[in-house]
């Protein structure tokens, strides 16, 4: 038991590392049209949340035998904070405001979190603590996909909803989820399992959706071969080309 215990906590070291990589291509998109476009920062400080709270809860001194968790979640932690640095960069001023004002709220939690479980608390108390803490902010992370969800739904699109994040966020949830049960920690398992399950969901919407990438109205390419994004910029290249129809003229 201990054994497959331990393979379990290694396979979901690998899949959680697959899910914090996956949104590289994203960011590389960002980074390169200089926009956040219509993509959410949200997920990534919900997941720095989380990460911070679950690499805490499996420190030696809280809980014992969840070392694994606390070495892919600091990993997980410093990742996903240069995702957030580069999102508030390049988001648009009421968006970085937003993300900012998230940024500071998760820092602060997890500061009062810390503290607290360390001088106020001791043994089975400071697990418990620290245990539903995680769990909360865990559960939040997973649900935090959802308005994104909603908008594939909506615009029948899933390009704001990339496949490997979703396959990741499946694989990860499952092999923690199987890992808090064969470990009997709840605080591992109920959260994980819920993962699993939103997964699930957002690997049935994609292959739904899969062939509809977007509309004409959406995505257009432009001369220099990218892609913008938005009725907006599609009229302004219009106007750059000398060719705004007639209902588009002031």
């Amino acid at each position: 038991m201990d054994v497959l215990h331990f393979l379990f906590g290694v396979f979901g070291n690998a899949t959680a590392l697959f899910l914090f990589l996956s949104p590289t291509i994203t960011f590389k998109r960002i980074i390169r049209s200089k926009s956040t476009e219509r993509f959410s920062g949200i997920p990534y400080v919900m997941t720095l949340l989380n990460c911070l709270l679950s690499a805490w809860y499996g420190l030696p001194f809280v809980s014992k035998n969840n070392l694994l968790v606390s070495t892919i979640n600091g990993t997980g932690a410093a990742i996903e904070s240069i995702y957030v640095l580069i999102f508030i960069i390049y988001a648009p001023k009421k968006e970085k405001a937003k993300i900012l004002g998230l940024f500071t709220f998760v820092l602060t939690i997890f500061s009062a979190v810390a503290l607290i479980s360390l001088f106020a608390l001791h043994g089975n108390g400071r697990k418990l603590f620290c245990g539903l803490a995680a769990t909360i902010f865990s559960i939040i992370m997973y649900a935090s996909p959802l308005s994104i969800m909603r908008m594939v739904i909506k615009t029948k699109s899933v390009e704001f909803m990339p496949f490997f994040l979703s396959l990741f966020v499946f694989l990860c949830g499952t092999s923690w989820f199987v890992y808090g049960l064969l470990g009997r920690d709840a605080f591992v398992a109920i959260p994980n399992g819920f993962g699993c399950g939103l997964g699930a969901m957002q690997l049935i919407l994609y292959f739904i959706y899969r062939n509809n990438k977007g509309s004409e109205e959406t995505k257009k390419p432009t001369a220099n071969g990218t892609v913008e994004m938005g009725p907006e910029k599609l009229h302004q290249e219009r106007q750059a080309n000398g060719k705004v129809p007639q209902d588009e003229q002031v």
